[in-house]
C-alpha cells in the first residue's frame, strides 16, 4: 500500500505543478511535454501497483480459509530506508514555498566569465555571459550565430530584449559587441551591486534556465547611467541606451557595458526567468 501511495503521491505532484504553473521554475517549459507524459505513466503505474496489491491480498485471504500455519513474508527493514526519500519529494513540492532565484544567489556563489578563467576545469563557474557552444559543433554554432546576428543587426536600430529573445540576444551581443555600436538596446532585470563598480553602475541580470534549474546561470550586462545612482538589489527596472566597450579590472578583459540614455522601475514579473530557445 505504500507503494501505491507513493506513486500516488508523484502524480499528483506533477499534476500540482502544471495546475500552478510552477513547473517553470523547474524547466525549460520547451520540455514540459516530458513531464505531461510523467503525469500519464505515474497514474497507470500506480493503478497497476493498486492492482497487485488487491490482487496479493485475495491470495492471502484464499490460502489462510484452509489454515494459516506458515508466517506471511514481511518486507525486510532496509526496503523501508528509501521510502523517506522518495516520499520527501512529495512533502517538499506541496507544503514548503518555491523559491525564486535572486541576488542573493549570485551573492553567495559569485559570478564571471567561463571564457576568462584559462579553462579551469575544477572551477565552478555562474555565467554573465550566455554560450551555448556547447550544445553545437563549431560550424554548427558558427552558423547558430551567424543567424542570429542577422536578426539582431539586420533588424533595426533598436533591439528589444524580450523573454523570448533574452539569452539569444545577449550572447549575440557579447560575441559581436561591435555591430551594435549604433543601436539602442532595450533590456529589464534585476539590480545587483558590485563593490568594484563606480557610482553610476550597476549589474543589470535576469536568471535564465537552459534546460532544468541545474543548469541555470545568472546572465546580463554592465550598465552606466549618466549620474549617480542607488539601486537596492532586486529592484526591477527596464532600461535603455547605447551599447560600448571598457576594460573590466576583476575580470581583466573589455567587456560591453550599456550607457544608459533613459530607464524606469518595472514590477517583478510573474515569471521572472528566461529561457534558451531553439
Amino acid at each position: 500500500m505504500l507503494r501505491f501511495l507513493i506513486l500516488l503521491g508523484f502524480s499528483f505532484l506533477f499534476m500540482h505543478l502544471h495546475v500552478t504553473g510552477s513547473i517553470s521554475k523547474y524547466i525549460n517549459m520547451k520540455y514540459s511535454y516530458i513531464s505531461y507524459i510523467t503525469i500519464f505513466v505515474m497514474f497507470f503505474l500506480t493503478f497497476v501497483q493498486l492492482f497487485f496489491y488487491i490482487k496479493g491480498d485475495k491470495h492471502k485471504e484464499e490460502d489462510c480459509e484452509y489454515g494459516c500455519d506458515h508466517h506471511h513474508e514481511r518486507n525486510s527493514w532496509k526496503e523501508y530506508i528509501f521510502y523517506p526519500v522518495l516520499i520527501f519529494p512529495i512533502i517538499s513540492v506541496f507544503f514548503i514555498p518555491i523559491a525564486t532565484l535572486d541576488s542573493n544567489i549570485v551573492k553567495a556563489k559569485g559570478f564571471n566569465f567561463n571564457v576568462y578563467n584559462d579553462k579551469d576545469a575544477s572551477a565552478i563557474h555562474q555565467f554573465l555571459q550566455p554560450d551555448s557552444s556547447i550544445y553545437y559543433g563549431q560550424e554548427g554554432y558558427d552558423e547558430y550565430m551567424d543567424k542570429a546576428k542577422k536578426k539582431f543587426v539586420n533588424n533595426n536600430n533598436r533591439v528589444i530584449l524580450n523573454d523570448k529573445d533574452y539569452l539569444i540576444g545577449m550572447e549575440t551581443i557579447y560575441k559581436f559587441p561591435g555591430y551594435f555600436d549604433d543601436k539602442t538596446i532595450q533590456v529589464q532585470g534585476f539590480t545587483y551591486n558590485e563593490k568594484e563598480l563606480e557610482s553610476n553602475q550597476i549589474f543589470l541580470f535576469r536568471f535564465g534556465i537552459i534546460h532544468c534549474v541545474a543548469d541555470s546561470g545568472v546572465f546580463g550586462m554592465l550598465v552606466q547611467f549618466p549620474d549617480d545612482i542607488k539601486f537596492k538589489n532586486d529592484e526591477w527596472i527596464q532600461v535603455e541606451g547605447k551599447l560600448s566597450n571598457e576594460y573590466y579590472q576583476p575580470f581583466k578583459k573589455t567587456i560591453p557595458i550599456l550607457e544608459v540614455t533613459g530607464w524606469k522601475t518595472i514590477p517583478k514579473p510573474e515569471d521572472p526567468y528566461v529561457y534558451r530557445t531553439y
